[in-house]
């Protein structure tokens, strides 16, 4: 199990495990010695019991602390983390897409990241959210901008996951 720590920041480990579950299933990022693992991702894994995060030296944090915790910097991190435990177990990669100006960049399977570009950008709005017209237009700009096709993954109440895929036809 990878033994973690949370700076309130960031969520990293240097462990052997941490390495190696990077190189055979691209979690997390390699940063300064570590790796370095987005909330969700840490989440994801603290959940399949993949993961222990620090809370003392000798005591880790549990689940319900960590989303507690995580959720004061993200008030979406519940609704990501539906999507993105749907996705992981599917076979695909997700990783943050915040420079996309969207939640995540999926991967196809068997692509890397570093390797191959993202096959999507992806947006996980909650099923009464409200998308207006230009919202929705300016995310399949930038999917298109960036080479992408965009995926819309609604989460339902029941945190059920539906999946649009959104593409630019040419005349």
């Amino acid at each position: 199990m990878i033994q973690a720590n949370f700076s309130g920041e960031k969520i990293f480990s240097n462990s052997e495990e941490a390495f190696s579950l990077h190189e055979k299933s691209s979690f997390g990022e390699k940063k300064e010695g570590a790796v370095e693992y987005s909330f969700v991702e840490a989440l994801f894994l603290v959940k399949e019991g993949k993961m222990s995060i620090r809370k003392t030296i000798t005591t880790s944090m549990s689940l319900g602390l960590l989303l507690k915790k995580l959720k004061k910097k993200d008030k979406k991190i519940e609704t990501k983390l539906v999507v993105f435990s749907d996705l992981r177990k599917r076979g695909y990669i997700i990783k943050t897409a915040l420079k996309y100006g969207a939640e995540f960049r999926v991967y196809d399977k068997g692509k890397k990241p570093g390797e191959e570009h993202a096959r999507w950008i992806l947006y996980t709005p909650r099923e009464h959210d409200t998308l207006t017209w230009h919202d929705f237009a300016a995310k399949n700009r930038i999917a298109h901008s960036t080479k992408k096709s965009l995926l819309i993954a609604i989460v339902d109440e029941e945190s059920d996951v539906s999946y649009y895929e959104v593409n630019w036809l040419r005349p």
